[in-house]
C-alpha cells in the first residue's frame, strides 16, 4: 500500500485534499468508529448517531466506487480487546497490515477539527514509524496561517476587520468594488423580537427520515450508549451530501427572507424558528459552505429575500465561522484553561435534566435534550448567560456544549464557548462580557410570561435568577469591568445600588449557588 488516507467524522468530503492524487490500486481508506470519541465529554445520543451516520453512508460512496475502506464499527456491546480511541485503532490496524505485507508507506489525512485528536494521531504515526502527511483542508475560505497573519501584532481580533477583506476577495456582496447596499454590516436590522402574537405561521425544515443505515446507527446508539443524554425519536438530520444540499434549498427557499429580522428572537416550544440548521452539515463537510454562500447572495440579487438576511447570515459562514477556526488553532492548546474571571461553580445539573422552575432554561435545555440543538441565541443569552453569571468553571460549559449539540466539533464550539459565551479569556473574542438581566430575555422572547419569576426583580422570593446574577456578577468583577470602556453604563447602574441592596443581592446569589450547586 503507497497511501491510507484517513477519515474522521467531521472530514465526510469528497472533494477534500487528503484525496488528491488517489489511486485506487495503490491506497485505501481507513475509517474507524471508536468509544472514545463518544464518551470523552457525555455525549447526547443525536451527536453520536449523526457522526456515525454520516461516516457509514461516506464509506459506502466510497465503495461504490471500488475504493477500498478499512472501515471498523463499533458493536452494540464492548468487546474483548475493543480499541477505545483513534490511535489505538489505527495502531492496531498498521500492525495488522505490517504483518500481512501490506503496511502503508505513508499516512495522509486533512486537518483535525480538534486539538486532542491531531496530537494522537501524530503519536500513532510516531509509533508506527509511519510519516503522517496532514494537507491543509479547502473546505473553508481561510488558512490557519492566513487567520495567523491576519493576527500577527493585532492587540484585539475582532470579527469585522477580518471578514470585510474575505468580502473583498471573494467578491461576496460587492457591487464595483464596494459593499451591496452601501454598508458592511446590517446587524442593526437583524435585532427583531416577534410581536406578541408569536411568529405566525412557520415554515416546517426539511425533515430525513432515516433510511436503513442510519436506522443501524440508532440502534447502535440506543442501546451501546443508553445512558448518555438526550432522545433519538426525533432524529432526522441529513447525513449525505445529497440531504444537506436539500436542506440548503429548503432554507434558502423558504426561511432566509425571515431569518434576518428574527435570528436573535426566542420563542417557547419552537426550536427551528427562521434558522437554517445547516452548521451540522457544514461541520461534516456534508455541505460546501462556498455553495451556502453563493445560495444566500443569489436569493438576494434575485429579490427573493432582504439584504440584511443575505448578509447577516453570509456572515456567519464566511465571517464568524472562519474567525473562530482561527481563533481556536492560534491560541490552543493553552485556551482551553483560559478562565480570566477565576469562575469555579460546577455546571448546575438541571442543564442535563431541564428540571428548572425557569422557563427560558426549561425550555432551552428540554429543546436541546430532544433534538441536540439550539440557536445560537438560546445558547449565548440563556444557557451560556446563566452559566456566566452563576461563575461555572468555563472548562465544564465547554464540555456540556461540546456534549449536547449535533454540530458540536471543538473547533468552533470551544471559541463560542469560552471566548464569547463566558469571556473567559479576557477579551480576545468579546468586546466585552455578553451580560444583561432577565429583562433581554423578556425582550426577545416568551419565556418570561407565566415564569413565576419576575425579570424586574433583584431580589426576594420572585426575583428573577438572571437578573439577581447579573447584579452580582457586576459587583463581583467590578475591578476587572472598570478597565472595560464597553462596560461603564452597566456600571454606572451598579454604582446607583447602595450597600444595603447589594449585599440581599449577595446573599440572593449565594443562596441560588447553594440551590443549583
Amino acid at each position: 500500500m503507497r497511501n491510507l488516507v484517513l477519515v474522521l467524522g467531521d472530514q465526510l468530503d469528497r472533494g477534500s485534499a487528503a484525496f488528491d492524487g488517489f489511486d485506487p490500486e495503490r491506497d485505501a481508506v481507513w475509517m474507524a468508529e471508536v468509544a472514545e470519541e463518544s464518551t470523552h465529554v457525555w455525549t447526547h445520543k443525536a451527536r453520536i448517531a449523526v457522526f456515525l451516520a454520516g461516516m457509514r453512508h461516506f464509506r459506502d460512496a466510497l465503495r461504490a466506487e471500488r475504493i477500498e475502506v478499512e472501515y471498523a464499527e463499533l458493536a452494540v456491546k464492548l468487546r474483548a480487546r475493543e480499541p477505545q480511541s483513534l490511535a489505538e485503532a489505527l495502531n492496531g490496524f498498521l500492525a495488522r497490515a505490517h504483518k500481512a505485507g501490506r503496511g502503508p508507506e505513508r499516512l495522509v489525512m486533512v486537518e483535525p477539527g480538534e486539538w486532542r485528536v491531531r496530537e494522537s494521531l501524530l503519536a500513532a504515526s510516531r509509533d508506527a514509524d509511519i510519516p503522517l502527511e496532514i494537507r491543509t483542508d479547502r473546505h473553508f475560505f481561510t488558512t490557519v496561517d492566513e487567520f495567523a497573519t491576519h493576527a500577527s501584532g493585532r492587540k484585539q481580533l475582532r470579527l469585522e476587520y477580518f471578514y470585510r477583506p474575505l468580502r473583498e476577495k471573494f467578491r461576496v456582496l460587492m457591487d464595483n468594488g464596494e459593499p451591496a447596499g452601501g454598508q458592511w454590516n446590517y446587524d442593526t436590522d437583524n435585532r427583531g423580537a416577534f410581536p406578541k402574537a408569536g411568529p405566525g405561521r412557520l415554515p416546517a425544515p426539511r425533515r430525513f427520515e432515516p433510511d436503513q443505515v442510519t436506522r443501524d446507527v440508532l440502534d447502535l446508539v440506543a442501546q451501546r450508549f443508553a445512558k448518555h443524554p438526550g432522545r433519538l425519536e426525533a432524529f432526522d438530520w441529513p447525513v449525505t451530501p445529497a440531504d444537506a444540499q436539500a436542506a440548503l434549498d429548503d432554507f434558502l427557499q423558504h426561511r432566509l427572507a425571515n431569518f434576518g429580522q428574527y435570528q436573535d428572537a426566542i420563542w417557547t416550544g419552537e426550536p427551528w424558528l427562521w434558522h437554517s440548521r445547516l452548521s451540522q452539515a457544514m461541520n461534516l463537510k456534508l455541505l460546501d459552505p462556498r455553495d451556502v454562500v453563493a445560495g444566500a447572495e443569489r436569493a438576494w440579487r434575485a429579490g427573493q429575500v432582504p439584504l440584511e438576511a443575505a448578509e447577516g447570515f453570509i456572515r456567519q459562514v464566511l465571517g464568524w465561522r472562519e474567525y473562530v477556526r482561527g481563533i481556536y488553532w492560534r491560541f490552543m492548546p493553552e485556551y482551553l484553561d483560559r478562565n480570566a474571571l477565576g469562575a469555579e461553580a460546577a455546571l448546575p445539573a438541571f442543564y442535563w435534566t431541564a428540571e428548572t422552575e425557569m422557563n427560558c432554561l426549561r425550555d432551552a435545555v428540554q429543546q436541546t435534550l430532544e433534538f441536540g440543538y439550539a440557536h445560537h441565541i438560546q445558547r449565548l443569552m440563556v444557557t451560556g448567560l446563566f452559566a456566566m453569571l452563576f461563575g461555572v468553571r468555563p472548562e465544564e460549559v465547554h464540555r456540556w456544549y461540546l456534549a449536547v449539540y449535533v454540530d458540536a466539533v471543538e473547533w468552533v464550539e470551544l471559541p463560542n464557548t469560552l471566548g464569547m459565551s463566558q469571556f473567559a479569556d479576557g477579551g480576545v473574542m468579546a468586546s466585552k462580557p455578553y451580560c444583561a438581566t432577565g429583562a433581554y430575555i423578556d425582550r426577545m422572547s416568551n419565556a418570561c410570561k407565566g415564569c413565576r419569576f419576575d425579570p424586574k426583580r433583584a431580589s426576594g422570593p420572585d426575583a428573577c435568577p438572571f437578573t439577581t446574577l447579573y447584579w452580582d456578577f457586576l459587583a463581583r468583577h467590578e475591578k476587572l469591568l472598570a478597565k472595560n470602556q464597553r462596560m461603564a453604563m452597566q456600571l454606572k447602574n451598579l454604582s446607583r445600588k447602595d450597600a444595603a441592596e447589594l449585599r440581599t443581592i449577595r446573599r440572593q446569589a449565594d443562596d441560588l449557588r447553594g440551590t443549583f450547586g
